[in-house]
């Protein structure tokens, strides 16, 4: 997708929204429904409409019935921290949910140079400095979230929450524990 183009119609994918070298999750570990919020800086009460509306849903295990517990893996914290931040400049949720869509679809692989820029209306992915620069020399730029920002923040994030209370935290957090005792 170039700078110009506009998110359009939600594409559905099955692939995960980021591939870039971050470490590969499997089907046993993730991050509680609690964690994932905080890190995020969202409530648990917008994590669990996000999953059941299916803006994000969780790609560890998602939710089977009464009792069952939700597990994020760390690429879905991102996502909802990149929603919190879009929601926070005012952009509309179902604008949102098409721009989440349309990131799925193209499957970025570089996260540190990756920036989304809206005009207050649309949200465009940027890919270079050039497409940012692009972008806002027609005017149409008013604000940008670069993606490896908000990468560095989550990861930042979990790991301060698992310095602080390791056993409290999550699944995989036990398992690291565990390999380095």
């Amino acid at each position: 997708m170039n700078a110009g183009d506009a998110v359009g119609e939600p594409r559905f994918a099955t692939d995960l929204l980021f591939t870039d070298g971050l470490p590969e999750m499997d089907d046993d570990t993730g991050y509680r429904g609690a964690v994932a919020a905080r890190a995020a800086g969202i409530t648990y009460r917008q994590l669990d409409y996000w999953a059941r509306t299916e803006l994000v849903v969780p790609t560890v295990r998602g939710a089977s019935g009464s009792g069952s517990q939700r597990l994020y893996g760390f690429r879905d914290i991102l996502v909802l921290k990149l929603v919190k931040r879009l929601l926070d400049t005012g952009i509309s949720l179902q604008q949102i949910r098409t721009a989440v869509d349309q990131l799925r679809a193209a499957g970025i692989r570089d996260l540190a140079g990756t920036t989304l820029m809206s005009d207050g209306a649309s949200v465009y992915l940027c890919t270079s400095n050039d497409e940012v620069i692009d972008l806002v020399s027609r005017g149409q730029g008013v604000f940008g979230i670069a993606v490896g920002k908000v990468l560095r923040e989550v990861e930042s994030t979990l790991v301060d929450f698992e310095k602080a209370t390791p056993e409290a935290v999550d699944e995989l957090a036990a398992r690291r524990a565990a390999r380095t005792a």
